[in-house]
């Protein structure tokens, strides 16, 4: 392309109407041009001068975009000889290179072994096995929010005035320290704050030193995982268990064994216990998503057994404040002597799930060590968000704030068992409605909770598939997760109607089906 082509097609492609400033049109169409070959390597360009003239532009901007292309290697510029289009085409030999044969000189060298069940290499364009895996099992839902989303409190509620007022007093003098990276542990009056509280609320043993401020329950988490094992560990996981925490072990490598549960929460197999795992994940004062809470006869048995064959123990206590009728249950950490239970929370089912603060209670001899991994692989941040929540905690807010949604999540898990009453009678079990933020109703055997699930999205009701919980499908249980906490009173009962016909009508299509 000579400078008389080039000019003509430059200035037919110049949009003079377009709120793209001249500068970034010229910039991109030279750039295309010289990638697609239309300005073959070693082309002379005109000078900004002459482009400018052609163009009817203002030299400078000739001059800046000539610049900028040799900055980023497009031109090579001589003075006194002008600029030239540099060869940026791909080493062919490089591109297509082969494998070589061994070099006889030099020492072979033994490649690892391959496992029976590695995968193949993707083609070009796909994801790895494992991430296949995580987004084809992923339980993320496409809706946060509405009747009947599980876990999530209601955040029309949070007392926002107060937190702005407190945020507003800490930006005023904004301290440098609160603005940088966060120290290994995070913001220490936020931890000095959860741990008095954690020992009062939850019966947890422990000192500020040993809390880990962390983004939430699955980075508290994935470091734990992270730290305390290898690819090929076993684990054992509660079966059903929450599906956030099995993809978080799975994309590490763990390998999961799936423990039944029953009244009494996690119980062994005779064979489970003849192979110890290398950690356990457990939900032991709530179990999710099915509520039963673990006896205190298993937890001792639980804590002996980790103790004698070294077994860690991750405790995930993600929504225990809320329970109705009785206090708060003590945690299985509280119980731990022998420090082996690393215990994790979160605040954003207390009060906002957007705060992204949880917690993670370390034992002792390894504080300095997760301290160090906390900050080595998240270069932790959030200090004047972890500055407000110490002084929302201090000033007594959080108790307060806990106290006042317990009883309207309490009044809210009523209505809703109530309206199912209504609907159903006794037909369809209600279990795990003791505490937390949702319920499980049980449908039929020959139901199909993805279908419910699926059709209830359809009529603007959000639902959580049971089965979608278990990870081996020949144990499944079919039923439906509810949630109340972030549903007004007065939409319980319209919301549960459309639901409950969705029911009815698809599960009686089942039933049709079964029977045919």
């Amino acid at each position: 392309m000579d400078t008389v082509i080039l000019s003509d097609s430059l200035a037919a492609q110049l949009d003079r109407g377009s709120t793209e400033p001249g500068y970034r049109q010229l910039l991109r169409l030279m750039q295309q041009a010289i990638l697609t070959g239309q300005l073959a390597p070693g082309t002379k360009l005109p000078s900004s001068r002459t482009l400018a003239t052609d163009l009817r532009i203002a030299r400078n901007t000739v001059v800046h975009v000539y610049d900028q292309l040799t900055a980023e290697g497009y031109v090579l510029s001589t003075t006194g000889s002008g600029t030239y289009v540099a060869d940026t085409r791909p080493d062919t030999a490089a591109v297509n290179a082969r494998k070589l044969a061994p070099d006889p000189d030099l020492p072979a060298v033994t490649a690892p072994t391959a496992s029976p069940a590695a995968p193949a290499r993707c083609e070009r364009g796909d994801l790895s096995a494992r991430g296949q895996r995580l987004i084809h099992k992923a339980g993320v839902a496409p809706k946060q929010w509405g009747a009947f989303m599980p876990g999530v409190p209601d955040v029309a509620e949070f007392p926002a005035r107060t937190w702005s007022r407190l945020q507003a007093k800490l930006w005023k003098d904004a301290n440098p320290d609160l603005l940088t990276y966060a120290p290994g542990g995070g913001y220490r009056p936020l931890r000095r704050a959860l741990s008095d509280y954690l020992r009062v609320a939850r019966s947890v043993k422990c000192t500020p030193d040993q809390i880990i401020i962390t983004t939430g329950i699955h980075q508290s988490i994935d470091l734990a995982v992270r730290l305390l094992t290898d690819v090929g560990d076993r684990a054992w996981v509660e079966e059903p268990c929450y599906w956030g925490a099995r993809s978080v072990l799975e994309s590490l490598g763990v390998r999961l064994v799936p423990v039944p549960v029953d009244d009494e929460g996690l119980n062994p197999r005779e064979h489970d216990l003849r192979d110890p795992p290398h950690l356990a994940l457990v939900t032991p004062s709530h179990q999710y998503p099915l509520g039963m809470v673990m006896s205190l006869a298993r937890r001792r048995t639980l804590l002996e057994y980790a103790r004698q064959h070294s077994v860690w123990i991750i405790e995930d206590d993600y929504d225990s404040e809320f329970r109705y009728g009785s206090r708060p249950l003590a945690s299985l950490q509280g119980l731990d002597d022998a420090g082996q239970v690393i215990y994790v929370g979160s605040l954003g089912k207390m009060l906002f799930p957007g705060l992204r603060i949880g917690y993670m209670i370390a034992p002792e001899h390894l504080v300095d060590r997760f301290r160090t991994g906390v900050a080595e692989l998240y270069r932790e941040g959030q200090l004047m968000h972890q500055a407000v929540l110490a002084e929302f905690i201090m000033d007594g807010h959080l108790t307060s704030h806990v106290r006042r949604m317990r009883a309207l999540y309490g009044e809210r898990r009523q209505i809703l068992i109530d309206a199912i009453t209504a609907h159903f009678g006794t037909e369809l079990p209600v279990m795990g409605d003791e505490a937390g933020l949702h319920l499980v109703l049980g449908l039929p055997a020959h139901a199909n909770d993805r279908e419910v699930t699926a059709a209830a999205y359809d009529a603007g009701v959000i639902v959580r598939p049971l089965t979608a919980y278990y990870h081996n499908e020949a144990h499944v249980r079919q039923g439906l997760l509810l949630g109340y906490a972030c549903v007004p009173n007065e939409r319980i009962g319209k919301a549960f109607s459309a639901l409950a016909q969705v029911i009815e009508r698809t599960v009686a299509a089942s039933a049709r089906l079964v029977g045919s």
